[in-house]
């Protein structure tokens, strides 16, 4: 099968973050500095300001939106009166900007970070994953990963699921009560791919938006790879599953990534229908 995505939206400088609720797709567009939202009907809604160039976006229990400022390395919350609350500093911690991030059903946010500064020539290093609980204590969750991206959490709140970009791969974590990490282990090795953002589908397969291979991917625990969507000469950078009935896959794509593309608005959200519905976190 051979599937064609359709524009939702043009003109971004670097999509980010796309999370479906509330019958819209809530999304980053950290160059702009802004966070949106957008219907099926293409309606776009401005949420907020983000100086420090918003990504991971999540919810809190109370249903507020959660915000991964990048340069400054915060965790901010947008307060029902649109002014926004640090309920983290994470600059003591992370010497790179923050990125992706998945919120549990207890309010907890799993903050993600590139491990070096990669567009200011810096080494590849690996690199941690924070967790921030709802009282805003910070807390180590995971060691040793190369580019920690897009995450998600299996509907029975139990299993964590990293892309790792530059390790090329989706590494699994189990989850405690008690929102500590463990038992990690290799949920799928993708040479060849490597994984930005990722959502997980009902039957247990990861979407995975590969930005060098121009196309997103589904893939099996295991490494088996059920379907491939191929994107001409534009990198995927994120995936979402949503809509009506969570068979709507989100694709945001872009010609390229780094500060060059800024200002160019050449980001896009693209979206196409597939069979096998969201599920999980975000």
């Amino acid at each position: 099968m051979t599937r064609t995505l359709t524009t939702l939206l043009d003109g971004l400088q670097f999509g980010e973050g796309p999370r479906w609720r509330d019958g819209k797709l809530w999304f980053s567009d950290f160059y702009a500095h802004r966070v949106q939202t957008i219907d099926l009907d293409g309606n776009v809604n401005h949420v907020t300001d983000v100086a420090g160039q918003p990504s991971g976006l999540g919810f809190d229990t109370e249903g507020r939106l959660l915000i991964v400022s990048m340069l400054d390395r915060l965790l901010l919350r947008l307060e029902p009166d649109g002014s926004k609350t640090v309920v983290a500093d994470l600059s003591d911690r992370v010497s790179a900007p923050c990125n992706d991030m998945v919120v549990d059903a207890r309010g907890r946010a799993y903050v993600g970070n590139f491990g070096f500064e990669r567009h200011k020539g810096e080494e590849p290093a690996m690199t941690s994953i924070w967790r921030v609980d709802p009282n805003g204590s910070v807390h180590r969750a995971a060691d040793d990963l190369f580019f920690p991206n897009g995450t998600v959490i299996t509907p029975d709140g139990k299993t964590m699921i990293i892309g790792e970009t530059f390790g090329n791969r989706l590494t699994a974590f189990d989850i405690a009560a008690d929102g500590s990490l463990s038992g990690k282990r290799l949920f799928a090795n993708t040479p060849g791919c490597f994984p930005d953002g990722i959502c997980l589908d009902s039957e247990g397969a990861i979407w995975v938006a590969d930005p060098r291979g121009k196309r997103v991917v589904r893939v099996f625990d295991g490494g088996r790879i059920a379907e491939e969507i191929p994107l001409g000469d534009r990198g995927a950078y994120a995936c979402m599953l949503g809509g009506p009935k969570g068979q709507h896959l989100f694709v945001i794509t872009n010609q390229d990534s780094g500060p060059d593309i800024a200002g160019q608005g050449l980001g896009r959200i693209e979206v196409v229908e597939v069979e096998v519905p969201g599920a999980g976190l975000p």
